[in-house]
């Protein structure tokens, strides 16, 4: 793709996304989230793969239809209320925006495109779906979180940690297990969402963190299955080591930074007498951890069934990434600091 290009889509993507965010009013609000779904589909299709057009296709389809829902659901707004502003929602215009931005980022039971649309997509375009594209549906749905069903947002919030654990354990592709990483994730930080919005910035934050790191080290070792990670530590060991650990820590398993958020959202939950529901969420964070102990089981512990005698695997130099240390850094690290992130939120 011609850099102009690129640069041009990359710059879409920013200005939609910081559209929605600095909008108060509906309409520009849906359009911000027009301009983000234009963007990345150029992105989607510039592999020249039917796996790629593909992706492309069910990603517009779902985004249109979701983009349709909150439209149709903020006229019904306007039409009740007389006003466009987003801070007001009558309950069924509050039911249908829910149902249109769960679609949007991929939460169950609205999650069957995202797995399959990773798939199709390179890992860098991935990286971009997985992380920069949930910023704006997740911002209004913390911004209009006191008019939110907490009934519709906890049953949605179950299923997304049960999919996410159960349909990542028979995977083999890095990018479905990635997805279905993004929905478990996605779950845990709705279910928080009614009762302390601050703990849903915060688990965005990590996950996004957490995911662009793991996302760019699969780029920097070309690991796009299990197969390909049993070679990895040939290329670069440090670099795999450091990847089991971030896995270790997208399943929140302490100290990593993956464990705080989990934490936190298990305490509040049981200061709300919701004893059940947290042990549901822990168990169902079991199934994720699976997979991840799996992938990292693979990484460290597996050698590779190749024909070579020699240590070392040739590949092509690649340029340094200089924002790579500092997030994988920022992915295991900010356990320690957990006070003072508490006194922040």
């Amino acid at each position: 793709m011609s850099p102009y290009a690129l640069s041009m889509l990359m710059s879409s993507l920013a200005v939609g996304t910081i559209t929605t965010l600095s909008s108060t009013h509906w309409f520009l609000a849906w359009m911000g989230l027009e301009i983000n779904t234009l963007a990345i589909i150029p992105l989607m299709t510039k592999t020249h793969h039917p796996r790629g057009a593909e992706s492309a296709t069910k990603y517009f389809l779902t985004q249109a239809t979701a983009s349709g829902l909150i439209l149709f659901s903020t006229a019904i707004n306007a039409w009740t209320l007389g006003e466009w502003t987003i801070t007001d929602l009558n309950p069924t215009s509050s039911t249908i925006l829910t149902i249109a931005l769960a679609m949007k980022l991929g939460i169950a039971p609205f999650h069957l495109w995202l797995p399959d649309v990773m798939q199709g997509l390179n890992l860098m375009t991935g990286l971009i779906l997985s992380t920069w594209q949930k910023l704006a549906p997740m911002a209004l749905l913390i911004t209009i979180n006191h008019q939110l069903s907490p009934d519709l947002l906890m049953l949605m919030a179950i299923l997304s940690t049960v999919v996410g654990g159960w349909g990542g354990l028979n995977q083999i592709q890095m990018r479905k297990i990635m997805a279905y990483s993004s929905i478990a994730h996605l779950g845990w930080m709705i279910m928080i969402l009614t009762f302390s919005p601050p703990l849903t910035i915060l688990s965005l934050i990590i996950y996004i963190t957490l995911t662009t790191s793991m996302f760019m080290m699969m780029i920097n070792l070309y690991s796009t299955n299990i197969n390909k990670l049993a070679t990895s530590w040939l290329k670069t060991p440090t670099l795999s080591a450091l990847m089991m650990i971030t896995l270790m820590a997208l399943g929140g398993l302490p100290p990593t930074s993956g464990f705080l958020p989990k934490w936190l959202i298990i305490q509040e939950m049981t200061k709300q007498h919701m004893g059940l529901m947290s042990t549901i969420m822990a168990l169902s964070a079991l199934l994720s951890l699976f997979f991840y102990l799996r992938l990292s089981y693979v990484i460290s512990l597996t050698t590779a069934p190749n024909i070579s005698n020699s240590n070392l695997m040739w590949r092509a130099r690649l340029k340094p990434v200089v924002v790579m240390p500092i997030i994988i850094t920022l992915s295991l690290m900010l356990m320690p600091i957990t006070p003072i992130l508490l006194t922040i939120i």
